[in-house]
C-alpha cells in the first residue's frame, strides 16, 4: 500500500492511497480459499469446487467486501501511522467511473482512494500557575434561610373561604373568558382558575381589579397585553375578560415549625432549615463556579492562539446560528431589533464559534495530559439525569444513545470539561472574596462570555441547553394561572 500526501496546507491534508491490484487479488484469493470448503454449489461435492469457478461466481462480491473493509478500517490506521488526529471524520473519495470500478473488482486495476481532512493542531501546553481567579463567596444568614422557607411554604399554604371582599394575599377562584376586539381568543378561557392576588402571575393590571370583589360577583376587566408578549397576535392589544368570582379564600398564617416541616415532607423545622440552607449554598455555589470558570476560560483564551479546524468551527457556528434564528423567530424580533445586522451578527458568532472550538481543544489537551477520565458510573448518572427530564420516554432515550453515533460523547463532554476545570483549580491561584448575593448575581458586562462559560467545548451545547430548560421549568407558572403567557404561547405555537 502506498500513502502519498498530495496536500498539506495549514491544517488541511489530502492523502492518496494506492493498493496494488496484485495485493487486492492476493487478499481475495485467500478469502476464496477459505470459502471453498464451506460453499455449496450444485454439481460439485463440498470442497471440490474448482477455484476458477469459485472465483467466477464469488470473486466480485468478495472484492467488494474487501473494498468496504478497507474504506472502513484503513483511514484510522493511516492517520495513526502519520501521528495525526483528524478534527472530523475524513472525507473519502473513490473513482466514480463504472468501467474503472469494474476493473478494480476484477483485480485488473489498482484500488485508489483519497482522504481529505483537517488535523487537530499540536498544542504546546503552557504553565498554568500564572492563572489566578477570584472566587466570590456569599455568607448565608438565618434570615435569608427563613425567607426562602416561607417562599417554599407558599405551595403548602392552606386557604379558608371567607365572606367579604377579596384583598391582597387572598385566593380568588374564578371563571373567565378573554376577548380582543369583542372576539374570544384561544387560550383565553378557563373555569375554576385560582389566583392569589399579588402573585403577579397574570397579565399586568388583572389582579388589582379583583380586589374588592366577593363570591358571586361578575365583572368585566380591561387590560393591555405587554408589547413584548410572546404571542405576537396578542402583543400590545387591549383585551377584556368577563369574570365570575366563585370563591374568595383567606390565607392561613405561615409559621416555620415542625408542622410546616411535616407538610413539606421533613421531620422537623431544624431539618427543614438544614435542607433549605444546603439548597441556597448549592445555588450560590453554582453561580460562583460559573464565574470562576469564566475567568479561567478568558485567561486560557488569551494564552492560546492557534489556527482552528474550520470544519469544527463551521459545525459549531451552524449550531449557534440555528439557535439564534430560532430565538429570534420565537420572540418575533429581527436583527435590527437587536441593534445589529445579519452580517454583523454572523461575524460576531463566527468568532464565538472559533473561541469555543479553540478552548475545547485546549481543555481536551489539558485533560488528556493530566490523565482526566470519565468513569462509567459518571456516564450512567448523566444518562439517568437525561431520563429524569423526560419521564415516559426512557426507552426511546436509551435507544437513541445506544444507536446514535456521537450521542454518548455529548454526555461525556460536559463531565470531562468540569473535571478538567477541577484539575486546573488545583494548579492555579484562587483567592476568596466575600460578596453580597446581589454582587454574585450581577450580570457580567459581556453577555456572550456567560454563554461561552456554559458551552466552551464544542460538544457542550446539549448540557447548556439542559441547564436552560431546567431554569425555565423552575420559573414556569402553574397550569391554572391563566390568562397568562403560557396559554397564549401554546396557542401561538
Amino acid at each position: 500500500m502506498q500513502v502519498i500526501e498530495t496536500l498539506a496546507e495549514g491544517l488541511k491534508r489530502e492523502i492518496k492511497v494506492v493498493i496494488p491490484a496484485k495485493d487486492m487479488e492476493a487478499q481475495m484469493n485467500e478469502r476464496l480459499e477459505d470459502m471453498k470448503d464451506r460453499v455449496r454449489i450444485n454439481g460439485f461435492r463440498p470442497g471440490k469446487v474448482p477455484f476458477t469457478h469459485l472465483k467466477k461466481m464469488y470473486g466480485k462480491s468478495v472484492m467488494a467486501e474487501l473494498v468496504n473493509e478497507i474504506i472502513r478500517d484503513r483511514p484510522s490506521s493511516i492517520l495513526s501511522g502519520r501521528e495525526e488526529k483528524s478534527a472530523t471524520q475524513p472525507e473519502i473519495a473513490m473513482t466514480e467511473d463504472q468501467d474503472e470500478a469494474e476493473k478494480i473488482l476484477a483485480a485488473e486495476a489498482d484500488f485508489e482512494f483519497t482522504l481529505s481532512y483537517e488535523v487537530i493542531p499540536a498544542i504546546e501546553l503552557k504553565d498554568n500557575s500564572g492563572i489566578s481567579v477570584t472566587r466570590e463567596v456569599v455568607e448565608i444568614d438565618d434570615k435569608e434561610v427563613d425567607e426562602q422557607i416561607l417562599k417554599i411554604a407558599e405551595s403548602a399554604r392552606t386557604y379558608e373561604s371567607k365572606k367579604g371582599k377579596a384583598a391582597e394575599g387572598d385566593r380568588v377562584t374564578l371563571d373567565y373568558l378573554g376577548k380582543v376586539d369583542g372576539e374570544a381568543f384561544d387560550g383565553g378561557k378557563d373555569e375554576d382558575a385560582e389566583l392569589v392576588i399579588g402573585s403577579k402571575r397574570f397579565i399586568p393590571g388583572f389582579e388589582e381589579q379583583l380586589a374588592g370583589l366577593k363570591a358571586g360577583d361578575e365583572k368585566v376587566i380591561t387590560v393591555t397585553f405587554p408589547a413584548d408578549y410572546p404571542a405576537a397576535h396578542l402583543a400590545g392589544k387591549d383585551a377584556t375578560f368577563d369574570i365570575t368570582v366563585k370563591d374568595v379564600a383567606a390565607p392561613a398564617a405561615l409559621e416555620i415549625n415542625d408542622d410546616l416541616a411535616t407538610k413539606l415532607g421533613l421531620e422537623s423545622a431544624d431539618k427543614l432549615r438544614e435542607v433549605v440552607r444546603g439548597q441556597i449554598e448549592s445555588q450560590y455555589g453554582a453561580m460562583t463556579r460559573q464565574k470562576v470558570k469564566r475567568q479561567i476560560l478568558d485567561q486560557l483564551d488569551e494564552m492560546y492562539k492557534f489556527d482552528t479546524p474550520q470544519r469544527l468551527v463551521d459545525a459549531e457556528f451552524e449550531n449557534i446560528w440555528r439557535q439564534i434564528n430560532t430565538d429570534l423567530e420565537q420572540s418575533g424580533k429581527t436583527f435590527a431589533d437587536e441593534d445589529t445586522t445579519e452580517e454583523e451578527a454572523r461575524e460576531e458568532y463566527r468568532k464565538l464559534a472559533e473561541r469555543r472550538v479553540r478552548l475545547g481543544l485546549v481543555l481536551s489537551e489539558i485533560g488528556e495530559k493530566a490523565g482526566v477520565e470519565v468513569s462509567d458510573e459518571e456516564m450512567q448518572r448523566s444518562l439517568f439525569e437525561q431520563l429524569r427530564q423526560f419521564p415516559g420516554q426512557e426507552k426511546e432515550i436509551i435507544e437513541y444513545f445506544q444507536k446514535t453515533p456521537g450521542a454518548a460523547a455529548s454526555l461525556r463532554a460536559p463531565i470531562f470539561e468540569e473535571k478538567v476545570v477541577d484539575h486546573l483549580l488545583s494548579e492555579i491561584k484562587v483567592s476568596d472574596k466575600t460578596v453580597s448575593k446581589e454582587e454574585l448575581m450581577a450580570d457580567d458586562e459581556a453577555e456572550t462570555s456567560e454563554k461561552e462559560t456554559k458551552k466552551a467545548a464544542p460538544k457542550k451545547k446539549a448540557a447548556a441547553k439542559a441547564e436552560e430548560t431546567a431554569e425555565g421549568e423552575e420559573a414556569a407558572p402553574k397550569k391554572k394561572a391563566a390568562p397568562k403567557k403560557k396559554a397564549a404561547e401554546d396557542n401561538a405555537e
